[in-house]
């Protein structure tokens, strides 16, 4: 979880009044780029934990009618072609590419990406091996139940409005977040010489902090940390750093998790056994584990180099003298089953754990 400021070392001033002139036009038209690639790209608001395009297309979806109606907004409206609400995103108020509104629909649909998806999509929206989603001709898409969290109360006087591109309508500065999502669904974003990235939190962890401050706006870290210990991210995932380097991390900013895959040891007949992972780190997809694990016990020789280095040898037999094969299992009941079984059962189980822990993204 970071949160970097990179302050540019002021350039020298040059002597003649052209080269001033010069250099404040400069200085003055780079602030206004950069703070423009801030606000209107890159970086959420932490009112709503929004990016532009994204409070763009939920709010053009729930005046679209995408949302949950009824007394008790119990009953789901019918999903529409996501090239429809894309087309109305970049008509009314997103003049920009459709690819670029496409992308951030999909990503607000996964539910691999986001620990509470904004979006209920209908159809292929890729997976976490990297396959990408389908046309947006052939995906559909509504407004998931918790996006009331966000809109609900967007027509009270809750937010200020300003007008659209064209000012032919108005769109929200912010949505009226009844939650911080920043902190529930994170954020990820590169701008100029600003960066975030914010880890996904629990729901009912974050709610519980959030009651506590209004009630106790004086509350302490550990008061906090005891009622938010630490992030949630989706597809699971065991965080192991210690209880101090993620109270660190918050209260600084910056800092870093390590975060390990969870796995079971499966029994098998006549004392064989295998380790099937089900969960994975953040970023992390199952075709990934496999190719470094395809990369270690078949290395290729190195560019420049004649054969294999020393440490290619070493780390390859290590892998081999433990690991006999491995398979992915994973499917529509189980989204990651990595299956590893040993070169022989004799071989302990934590020295099988520990070799691939060590040397793949399973860590």
């Amino acid at each position: 979880m970071t949160f970097d400021l990179l302050t540019p070392e002021p350039a020298p001033q040059p002597a003649s009044p052209e080269g001033d002139h010069l250099g404040a036009y400069a200085q003055r038209a780079y602030l206004e780029y950069a703070l423009s690639v801030v606000k209107g790209r890159a970086l959420p608001d932490v009112c709503d934990g929004q990016k532009p395009v994204q409070r763009r297309i939920l709010y053009a979806m729930e005046r679209m009618g995408l949302g949950y109606s009824g007394p008790t907004r119990s009953t789901a409206a019918k999903p529409v072609k996501s090239a429809r609400v894309v087309g109305d995103v970049l008509g009314r108020y997103h003049p920009h590419g459709d690819t670029a509104a496409y992308d951030a629909l999909v990503r607000m649909a996964q539910d691999f990406a986001q620990r509470y998806p904004l979006i209920d999509g209908q159809g292929n929206f890729g997976s976490r091996d990297g396959d990408g989603a389908a046309a947006m001709r052939y995906t559909e898409a509504r407004l998931s139940r918790i996006t009331s969290l966000l809109l609900d109360e967007i027509d009270e006087g809750t937010v200020d409005f300003q007008p659209n591109y064209d000012g032919s309508t108005e769109e929200p500065r912010q949505l009226p977040a009844r939650l911080p999502f920043a902190l529930l669904n994170g954020a990820s974003g590169i701008a100029v010489g600003l960066a975030t990235e914010i880890p996904s939190h629990n729901l009912r962890e974050v709610a519980e902090a959030c009651v506590a401050l209004i009630k106790t706006p004086k509350l302490s870290d550990e008061e906090l940390f005891a009622l938010m210990p630490g992030p949630d991210y989706p597809g699971g995932g065991q965080i192991i750093s210690s209880a101090n380097d993620i109270a660190d991390a918050y209260r600084t900013g910056r800092g870093s998790l390590k975060v390990r895959s969870r796995w079971t040891i499966e029994d098998l007949a006549r004392g064989q056994w295998q380790l099937v992972v089900h969960e994975l780190p953040p970023g992390v997809s199952s075709q990934k584990v496999l190719e470094e694990i395809e990369e270690l016990t078949n290395p290729k020789v190195k560019a420049g180099k004649k054969a294999l280095t020393q440490e290619q040898n070493q780390l390859k037999a290590t892998l081999l003298a433990v690991l006999d094969v491995v398979r992915d299992e994973s499917s529509k009941d189980a989204p990651v089953r990595l299956v590893f079984e040993p070169k022989t059962s004799r071989i302990e189980q934590q020295e099988l754990i520990t070799t691939l822990l060590a040397h793949t993204s399973l860590e």
